[in-house]
C-alpha cells in the first residue's frame, strides 16, 4: 500500500511538471515504438520460419558468369539434366520457369505472372494444397493435359476464394502460341520465389519449352532450379558434390563454357536466397532504430537525472525528517515507473502505425513483408524494457548526505556536484554520438537519391506512354499476330492528340527479362579488346518510328522503314557507344554485322549477316544513372517480339488512355490492354525504394537530432541554473554578458565536438568493417562526415543558445542576495 501511496504522490508531483511528464513519455515513445515496429518487421521478414516442410532442407542453386557480368544465369534443360545425374547428398531437383501469360476464362483476358514447372516442383518445394491437388510427375511430358495451380493470393483476391474454380478450363497464351488448361488446386500461403506469380502451371503449356530449341539448347537458360538435400547430407557436401559435377560438366563443353566468363554454381539454403535482398536493409534499419532508442534513453536519463539533482533540497529536508534511503528511493522509483510506463503506452500507440508503413517499405525489398502487423509478444518486452528503464533512472542518482541535506534545507540551493555534471554530459555525448552516426548514414543515402533524382534520361519521359498488348494467337497465324500490331500502330497513329506511336518488345525501367537479354556478335571490321572473340550487345526489337517516339534524333543513317520486314536485306541500328566502341574514328554504316551467339539457333533468330543502317544516341533503359549503352536494334518485323505500344502525346498522354483502349478493342474484343504508364511515371516508381530509404533513414536522423538538441539543451540550461551564483559574482567582478554567453556557448560546443570525433572513430571504423562484408552497402565518405558535424555542431550552437542567452541576463545584485 504505502507503494501505491508512492505512485499517487509520484503522479501530483508529474503533473505540476507538464513539460517533463510529456517530453519524457515521447521521446521513450520514439525509442521504444520504433524499436517494437522495427523488430515486428525483421521478426516477420528474416526470422520466420517458411511455409515449405523441412525447409533447413531446402536449396536454391544458382550458376553465375562473372566474365559476362551475370550474376544469375539460370540454368538450360541440358545443365539441368547433367547435375543432376547421380546425386547423392541432394534427394531431387525441382525446376521453375518465369513466364508471362494472357489468361482467358477467368472474366477479363489480362496478362498474369506465372510460373512453368517439372512435376517435382511442389515436393521439392514442401508445399501443400488448400485446396484440389498440386502438379505431380503424372502431369510431365508433351502427351500430359494442361494443369494449372492457383496461388493462394490470387484466389483469395482475383477469384474471391471460390471453390467452383476447380475444374474449369482456361486458355494460356503466350509468344509460342495457345495452349488449355485446366484448373487442378490452389497452392496454400507460401512465399512466390523467384518472382511473384498468379498461377504455376505444367511443362505442357507453354509450347516453347517442349521445343527442341528448349529441350537440347545448352545455352538456352531460363530454369531456375531447387533441389532439397537427402536424408544426414549437410549444406557443404551438397556444395562440393555440385561442383564436382559443374566442373566436369564446363570441362566437357568447352566451347559454351568459355574461361574467360568464369562460370561457376553457387548453392544456398532457400530461407537465405529468399531474404538476401530484405536481409542488409532491415538489419541496417533494426541497427538505426537502436541508436535511436540509445538516444532517447540517454535523453531521458538527462531530464530524470537533471530534475532529481534539482530536487536535492526537498530529498534532504525529507532525510533530515528522518525518511531513510529505500523510501527515498521508493519514492523516485514510483516517479520513474509513471514516466515510463506512459512512454511504453505511447510507444505501442505509435507501433501501430508504424508497423503498418514499414511494412510497406519492406514489401519494396521481400516478398514477406506482405499484411505485416504489430507483433504483441514485443508488448512484454516493451514492459520489461520500462521496468528496466525505471529501476535505472530510480537508482542512478546520488541521494544526499545528512550533511548536504542540512546545508541544502538551509539554503534552499541546488548545488550541482562533479559527478552529477559529468553524468549530464556523458549521456550528452552519446545522444550526439549517435545522432552523427545516424546523420552520417542518412547522408549517404540523400545525397544517391539526390544524384538519381537529378540525372536526365537520354529519351523524353514525361510524353511518351507504355502500354502492354500482349500477344494474342489463339485462332491467328505469325503473320496475322504481326499484322495485328502494325495495324494498332497505325490505328493510334491517327487518334487526335497523337505525334507517334511505336511497337517494341520491352519497357524502359519496367520489364526485367526483356532488358536483360544480350547476345553475342561479330563485327565486319570491329576492334576487339584484350583478345576477345565475339563481342556482346543488349538486344532490343522495336519498330519503324520508336526513335522519333521517344525524342531521340538519328545520328547517322535511317531509321527502319515499314519495308524492313521478314524476306527483305537484314538491318540493324546500332548505339552511339557500340560504334564508337567497334569502329574508333570510322563511319560505322553500311558495316556488316551478324549475331554469334550459340542461343540464337533456339530462338528463331538466324545468323545472316545485317547491314548497319543507322547510329543512334544511347539508351540506358535499364538503369536510372545511364552508362554507355551497347545496344543493338532489329526491326520487330523482321525477326523479333512485339508486345508493349509506345504513344507520344501531344498533351497529356493519360488522357488518350480510355481512346486507345476502345480502338484496340475495337480491332480485337478479347485484346488486354494493361499497365498504361508514362515513362516519367515508371521510373519513379522505379526510384520508389532509393527514395523510400531517404526518407526512413531521414526520419530516423532528424528525430535523432531533435532529442540530442533538446538534450544538450537541457544539460546546458540545468548548468546554467546551477551556476547561477557563480554568473553572479563574475558579473559583480566586472565581467561582461558576452564572456558569460561565449562561456556557455563554448560549453554546449565541446559537448558537441567531442560527440562527433567519437562518432567519427565509430564511423570509420563500422565502415570498414561492415564494407568488408556488406559491399553493396553504399558507405559514408568524408563528405558525409564533415556535412554532418557541421549540422551536429550547428545544432548545438541553436541548442546552447537560450540557455546562453538566459546567462547572459543574470542579475548580479539578485543572485548574491540569494546567497
Amino acid at each position: 500500500m504505502s507503494f501505491i501511496r508512492d505512485l499517487k504522490i509520484a503522479a501530483r508531483s508529474l503533473s505540476r511538471v507538464p513539460a517533463l511528464w510529456i517530453t519524457v513519455a515521447l521521446t521513450l515513445a520514439l525509442g521504444i515504438g520504433a524499436n517494437a515496429a522495427i523488430f515486428s518487421v525483421v521478426r516477420a521478414v528474416l526470422l520466420r520460419p517458411l511455409a515449405n516442410r523441412d525447409e533447413d532442407h531446402l536449396l536454391y542453386l544458382r550458376q553465375s558468369a562473372p566474365g559476362l557480368g551475370v550474376a544469375n544465369a539460370t540454368f538450360s534443360i541440358p545443365e539441368i539434366q547433367d547435375l543432376g545425374k547421380g546425386l547423392k547428398t541432394i534427394k531431387e531437383l525441382g525446376t521453375f520457369s518465369a513466364i508471362d501469360f494472357t489468361i482467358v476464362g477467368l472474366g477479363t483476358p489480362r496478362e498474369i505472372p506465372a510460373g512453368v514447372v517439372d512435376g517435382n516442383y511442389f515436393d521439392v518445394m514442401g508445399l501443400r494444397p488448400v485446396l484440389g491437388r498440386l502438379l505431380t510427375p503424372a502431369d510431365d511430358g508433351p502427351n500430359a493435359a494442361g494443369a494449372v495451380v492457383l496461388t493462394y493470393k490470387f484466389w483469395t483476391t482475383s477469384l474471391h476464394s471460390d471453390p467452383t474454380v476447380i475444374g474449369k478450363t482456361v486458355r494460356l497464351e503466350s509468344f509460342q502460341g495457345p495452349r488449355n488448361a485446366v484448373i487442378v488446386g490452389v497452392l496454400e500461403p507460401s512465399v512466390p520465389y523467384p518472382v511473384a506469380t498468379e498461377i504455376i502451371a505444367n511443362v505442357v503449356t507453354s509450347p516453347h519449352h517442349l521445343s527442341a530449341t528448349m529441350v537440347t539448347g545448352r545455352e538456352h537458360r531460363m530454369t531456375e532450379v531447387f533441389g532439397r538435400l537427402a536424408p544426414g547430407a549437410t549444406l557443404e557436401a551438397a556444395r562440393a558434390e555440385l561442383r564436382t559435377a559443374y566442373s566436369a560438366m564446363t570441362g566437357s563443353h568447352a566451347e559454351v563454357y568459355k574461361s574467360a566468363d568464369h562460370y561457376q554454381i553457387g548453392v544456398t539454403r532457400m530461407h537465405d536466397q529468399i531474404n538476401s535482398r530484405a536481409n542488409t536493409i532491415l538489419w541496417v534499419l533494426f541497427a538505426a532504430s537502436g541508436l535511436l532508442f540509445v538516444i532517447a534513453c540517454s535523453n531521458v536519463a538527462n531530464l530524470v537525472l537533471a530534475r532529481t539533482v534539482r530536487r536535492e533540497p526537498e530529498l534532504a529536508v525529507r532525510s533530515a525528517l528522518g525518511a531513510n534511503a529505500a523510501a527515498l528511493r521508493r519514492s523516485l522509483l514510483a516517479e520513474s515507473i509513471i514516466l515510463c510506463g506512459s512512454g511504453t503506452l505511447a510507444a505501442l500507440i505509435l507501433a501501430w502505425p508504424m508497423v503498418a508503413i514499414l511494412g510497406r517499405y519492406a514489401a519494396r525489398f521481400s516478398v514477406r513483408a506482405d499484411g505485416i502487423t504489430l507483433d504483441f509478444t514485443l508488448v512484454w518486452f516493451g514492459i520489461l524494457l520500462a521496468l528496466v528503464a525505471a529501476v535505472f533512472l530510480a537508482y542512478i542518482p546520488r541521494l544526499p548526505s545528512a550533511d548536504g541535506s542540512r546545508s541544502l534545507a538551509l539554503t534552499g540551493e541546488v548545488r550541482v556536484t562533479g559527478r552529477s555534471g559529468r553524468r549530464l554530459r556523458v549521456f550528452a555525448v552519446m545522444q550526439i554520438t549517435a545522432s552523427f552516426l545516424l546523420l552520417a548514414g542518412a547522408g549517404v543515402l540523400m545525397r544517391t537519391l539526390y544524384v538519381l533524382e537529378h540525372t536526365r534520361p537520354q529519351i523524353d519521359t514525361s510524353h511518351v506512354l507504355a502500354v502492354n498488348l500482349p500477344p494474342i494467337s489463339y485462332g491467328r497465324s505469325p503473320e496475322q499476330v504481326r499484322d495485328f500490331y502494325r495495324n494498332a500502330q497505325r490505328q493510334v497513329a491517327t487518334l487526335p492528340g497523337v505525334e507517334h506511336v511505336a511497337t517494341g518488345f520491352s519497357v524502359p525501367w519496367r520489364d526485367d527479362q526483356g532488358l536483360s537479354i544480350s547476345f553475342a556478335f561479330a563485327a565486319q571490321g570491329a576492334t576487339r579488346k584484350n583478345g576477345q572473340d565475339d563481342l556482346r550487345a543488349k538486344f532490343r526489337s522495336v519498330s519503324p518510328d520508336f526513335f522519333a517516339t521517344m525524342g531521340l534524333p538519328i545520328v547517322e543513317g535511317r531509321d527502319f522503314r515499314d519495308t524492313d520486314k521478314d524476306g527483305s536485306e537484314r538491318v540493324v541500328i546500332i548505339s552511339q557507344s557500340l560504334a564508337n566502341s567497334l569502329f574508333p574514328g570510322q563511319p560505322a554504316l553500311n558495316r556488316e554485322l551478324r549475331w554469334t551467339d550459340g542461343v540464337m539457333k533456339f530462338i528463331g533468330i538466324s545468323y545472316e549477316p545485317r547491314r548497319i543502317v543507322g547510329v543512334v544516341p544511347d539508351i540506358d533503359d535499364e538503369n536510372i544513372i545511364p552508362s554507355p549503352a551497347m545496344t543493338i536494334y532489329q526491326p520487330s518485323d523482321q525477326e523479333g517480339w512485339s508486345g508493349r505500344l509506345f504513344v507520344r502525346a501531344k498533351g497529356d498522354p493519360y488522357a488518350l488512355v480510355p481512346v486507345i483502349t476502345r480502338t484496340i478493342h475495337e480491332m480485337a474484343s478479347d485484346q488486354p490492354v494493361e499497365h498504361a504508364s508514362t515513362l516519367q511515371d515508371i521510373r519513379t516508381e522505379v526510384l520508389a525504394p532509393d527514395r523510400l530509404n531517404a526518407i526512413v533513414f531521414g526520419g530516423f536522423a532528424a528525430v535523432a537530432l531533435l532529442i540530442s538538441v533538446v538534450g544538450v539543451a537541457g544539460v546546458l540550461a540545468f548548468s546554467v541554473s546551477g551556476r547561477t551564483r557563480e554568473f553572479g559574482i563574475r558579473m559583480a567582478l566586472g565581467a561582461q554578458p558576452r564572456h558569460i554567453l561565449t562561456d556557455v556557448l563554448r560549453d554546449g560546443l565541446v559537448i558537441a565536438c567531442i560527440g562527433v570525433g567519437t562518432g567519427v572513430v565509430i564511423g570509420f571504423a563500422l565502415s570498414r568493417i561492415i564494407g568488408r562484408y556488406v559491399g553493396e552497402l553504399p558507405m559514408p565518405g568524408l563528405p558525409s562526415f564533415i556535412a554532418s558535424a557541421f549540422v551536429i555542431l550547428a545544432a548545438a550552437v541553436i541548442a546552447s543558445a537560450v540557455p546562453a542567452a538566459r546567462a547572459a541576463r543574470v542579475n548580479a545584485v539578485e543572485a548574491l542576495r540569494s546567497e
